[in-house]
């Protein structure tokens, strides 16, 4: 079988690296999350003094955990698929179906959802959007774009895994075997 070439290797490790450095960052921002829960709670029930800005502050950052950390879970297989069909058959099937996959349906969809995301983004940003869901009302933009951003992230790493696919499907050969994870 064919070697993959140097440069389509290099491709493949930079995205992956990349992507894996973001999902460690991402990851960091549990840190915050845990401490506005915390501090909430105990302000809640020791000192009976809630705080007006623990919602948004948490949902905010569960959010925004959940989307950044997307690309992250691509690059290490976490997403959902049907696996007991899947794993059954063989690995250029499974990855001219992947290889399908991304180029008529996952980059076309993403590439809409970033532009249109980003569009929401940035009426936010212009307009000085702000949340109606407390009296804190913190700004709404920096949260908004978060999805266009997750997006970009989403499809850096769409192509490490288009690139993978399609020289699986080429050779019979997977450049990455993705991590099982069990639930």
């Amino acid at each position: 079988m064919a070697e993959p070439t140097s440069g389509l290797i290099k491709t493949v490790r930079v995205i992956d690296k990349f992507t894996d450095v973001t999902g460690t960052w991402v990851a960091w921002l549990n840190v915050p999350l845990v401490l506005a829960v915390a501090y909430e709670v105990a302000s809640r029930y020791l000192f009976n003094s809630p705080t007006i800005w623990s919602f948004d502050v948490t949902y905010m950052l569960y959010g925004t955990i959940f989307m950044l950390g997307s690309a992250y879970a691509l690059y290490k297989g976490a997403h959902i698929r049907t696996d007991f069909f899947f794993e059954r058959w063989s690995i250029r099937t499974r990855a001219t179906i992947d290889s399908i996959a991304y180029l008529v349906f996952f980059f076309p969809s993403l590439i809409l959802f970033f532009v249109v995301s980003w569009n929401e983004g940035w009426y936010a940003f212009q307009i000085g959007e702000t949340s109606e869901q407390t009296p804190w009302r913190p700004i709404l933009w920096p949260f908004k774009m978060v999805v266009p951003l997750a997006c970009a992230l989403l499809l850096i790493q769409s192509v490490s895994e288009t690139i993978k696919s399609v020289w699986a499907w080429r050779t019979g050969i997977e450049l990455d075997h993705k991590e099982k994870i069990e639930i």
